[in-house]
């Protein structure tokens, strides 16, 4: 199968429908202008917001927008200014584990309603799962897939080869898929936004 083909108006329905059942808010852009603003329109300005590595945001232009324009209490921004002082370690961890916002991404959506992440150090996850109070992912719809199993694949045999490439020439070393999330259900009403794109983004 195809990990990199953008996923048909019948699929990407089904997974919608599928994920407003198990709680998530989805919304459907039909390109990349439009996502990127859909993201904006739901990040209050003065709003403190995370945004986790994500190749998709940098295609969308959201690193520069939410961390750079001063529209946004970033969080990325203070992780760089405590970075390499050991004695902030604990202030790094708490403030990445628990911001008001997190803008990120997935690397598998399910046509049942599912969403998979994988991740080397698991940085991003506890934002994720709980800390965060608003999460909103951005996904190209290349990344629907059948089930977890498809989407376990999709990881093994697609994302990870493209992500270690893009660590060993970002960080000098490569990656791997240590830590997995399969999120299955929010049980908090309106706190994970998905926006689906219907184009490809993204590994």
């Amino acid at each position: 199968m195809a990990y990199d083909t953008v996923a048909s108006d019948e699929q990407i329905n089904t997974t919608k429908t599928a994920l407003e059942a198990n709680g998530f808010r989805v919304m459907v852009a039909d390109d990349e202008e439009q996502a990127r603003q859909e993201v904006l329109m739901l990040l209050p300005k003065g709003a403190q917001v995370m945004t986790s590595t994500s190749a998709t945001l940098e295609a969308l232009g959201l690193n520069e927008a939410i961390n750079d324009t001063g529209e946004y209490d970033s969080v990325r921004q203070k992780l760089s200014a405590m970075a390499g002082d050991d004695s902030l370690a604990g202030d790094r961890r708490r403030l990445g584990a628990a911001p008001d916002y997190i803008v990120g991404s997935v690397h598998a959506l399910t046509e049942d309603g599912h969403a998979i992440i994988a991740s080397a150090t698991g940085s991003q996850l506890p934002a994720y799962t709980f800390g965060a109070g608003q999460v909103i992912w951005v996904v190209g719809a290349q990344k629907i897939v059948k089930d977890v199993a498809d989407g376990q694949k999709r990881l093994e045999t697609h994302v990870f080869p493209l992500e270690n490439e893009r660590a060993k020439k970002a960080y000098g070393s490569g990656s791997g898929i240590h830590k997995l999330l399969v999120f299955n259900k929010e049980v908090q009403p309106g706190r994970v936004t998905i926006v689906i794109v219907k184009r490809a983004l993204g590994f």
